[in-house]
Order: structure tokens, then sequence, then C-alpha cells
């Protein structure tokens, strides 16, 4: 991979509005739980000195490399872990803390991810049909589109990519491998193309994009990863902590919107008991009451943050 790009290119989404809501206080213990580029770490280790500590985590082994050489002055006010996002409590509970003061998390994929074509994340450069954040998983995309049965395939393009023409578009995938294995991304891409007829979204948005996101979301079993994700963090917040969740598809931001929302209530039992037995007191409190959205001036300065969403919670 070319590490040789700026630094300046990579940016973090909303990280005013995530850094405000964090509140970072000087000697704090904070989580950068999805690290990337370490934007959002950076900030936090400028507003919590001298003494805050930052630990980032995150599944690429290549994301922790460019963040340690990049943050290196920091020296030991930060920590970096390669660890997935879920595991959050382990690896705090590893490095001598119990509490967190606050945490962030971006659940999207990095731009430096997106634009190596060896990751194989984006339709629009070639490269080998991976899409694994972390390099250690069994299985690649291309395992997935050249292995699994069209009605299952169907269906994960459905599920996890929202898209109605999912029976269609594996219709054709199928049809293809019968005659080749599909190894790339512009391979898939264009069998992709081929399976959806021309629309005015087509202009905006290229018809393998729900594709690849549901096979990204497979890949790495991304969903199940915030579903533990969000429980531990609840768990190692100290109270007045924050936690901020920045998503980017409906998937994601749907479970970490319900997740908040049955914390704030007074009451979660299950509405077919009787009475309340969970104490009937709220866990967290909205900081935010709907999801904030970028400035129209970062949505034209960083396409990349026009789908962002971010929600934010204080444990009580």
């Amino acid at each position: 991979m070319d590490n040789s790009r700026p630094e300046a290119e990579h940016v973090p989404v909303m990280l005013e509005p995530v850094i405000e809501h964090l509140d970072c206080r000087p000697g704090g213990i904070y989580v950068d739980a999805t690290v990337g580029g370490g934007g959002y770490a950076r900030a936090i280790l400028e507003r919590s000195a001298p003494g805050g500590v930052v630990l980032g985590m995150d599944w690429d082994a290549e994301a922790i490399g460019r963040v340690r050489e990049r943050l290196a002055s920091y020296g030991e006010r930060l920590i970096l872990e390669k660890a997935d996002f879920a595991d959050i409590r382990r690896v705090l509970h590893e490095h001598g803390f119990e509490h967190a003061d606050g945490v962030v998390a971006d659940l999207g994929i990095s731009s430096f991810q997106i634009e190596d074509p060896e990751r194989g994340f984006s339709f629009t450069r070639e490269g080998p049909l991976d899409m694994r954040m972390n390099r250690d998983l069994a299985y690649t995309a291309a395992d997935l589109v050249n292995s699994l049965p069209e009605k299952d395939l169907a269906d994960l393009i459905f599920r996890y990519g929202e898209e109605r023409r999912s029976r269609r578009i594996a219709r054709n995938i199928v049809a293809w491998r019968g005659k080749q294995r599909i190894t790339t991304t512009v391979e898939l891409a264009e069998i992709v193309r081929r399976a959806v007829p021309p629309t005015r979204d087509a202009l905006r948005i290229h018809p393998a994009t729900r594709t690849f996101q549901a096979l990204r979301i497979a890949v790495n079993g991304e969903l199940e990863s915030i579903e533990r994700f969000l429980p531990e963090v609840l768990d190692i917040l100290k109270s007045g902590g924050r936690l901020c969740v920045v998503a980017f598809h409906s998937l994601e931001d749907r479970i970490v919107k319900e997740t908040f929302r049955n914390w704030a209530r007074p009451c979660r039992c299950p509405p077919e008991r009787a009475a309340c037995e969970c104490e009937g007191m709220p866990l967290v409190r909205l900081l935010a009451r709907k999801a904030l959205r970028p400035s129209p001036d970062e949505a034209n300065r960083n396409p990349r943050s026009r789908s962002a969403r971010l929600r934010v919670v204080e444990k009580l």
C-alpha cells in the first residue's frame, strides 16, 4: 500500500461535533474504537492534555501502523491495539483500565481502505475482490460471490444492501461465475451494472453500491460487531462518560438508534411482563434527540460525510 499521500487527505467525519460532545477533560481516559487515520485520536489527545490517555483500536493492522507513526510524538499517552471494536472491554482491561471517560466509534470504512485498490472495497478501482478490514479473516468477498447458492446470495444482498433488485443481481452473478471465477472489483461491478436497468439514481449512485456494501458487511460481520460493541461500552463507561457513534447507512444507524432509545427509557422490560423488573431507571441521557448531520460546508468539502449520522449519549 502506498502511504505517500499527504495526511491532510484523511478528514475525520464530523470532527468538531464529535470532540465537542465527548467533552474531553485533562487526564481522562478515552477510547477511539475505530482509530482509522487517527483524526479523532489526535484531537482527543490535544483536548485531554497534559495527562489524558487515548486507547486506539482498529481491526486493520495497516491503520494501527499508520497511526503509530503519525502520532508518535504523543508517546505513552497513546496506546494502540489491533482488535475488533466489539472487544473494547477486554482490551481496556488488558491495559489496566477499568473504565473510560469517553468513547468514539466511526462505523464507516476509512478513505485509506477505499483508495487502496489492493483492499478491494472500491468498485471504481480495479483490485482483488477482498473487502476484509482484518486481513486475518478467513473469507473474502470473492469467496462469497463464487460459492454462495443463488438464493443465499440474493438474500444477503437484499438484507445488508437493501437492494430491491437483489434476485436479478444474484442470478447474473451465478450465471457469470458458471463460466469463470469472479476475482476483481471492476469485474463484479460490471456484472451488477448489467443486471440493473438504467435509472435516474444511476447518475447519483453507482448500481453496484448496495451490492458492495452488502458483501463488505457480510465479510466483516459488521452488524454483529455493533450489537456486541454497544453493551460492552455501556459497561465500561464511567458515570458521566459519553459515547459518540458515527454511522453511514441505515442498518447500522438503526441498531445504534434503537439501542440508545432503549437505554434512555425508564423501563426496558419486555412488553409481555406485567410489572417492571428493571428498577425503572434510565441508563443514559440522550444528548441529541435526533441524529446530528454534517454541516452543508462539511458535506461540500468532504463528500464522504454526506451520509453520516452522529448519535451521542451520556451514561447516568
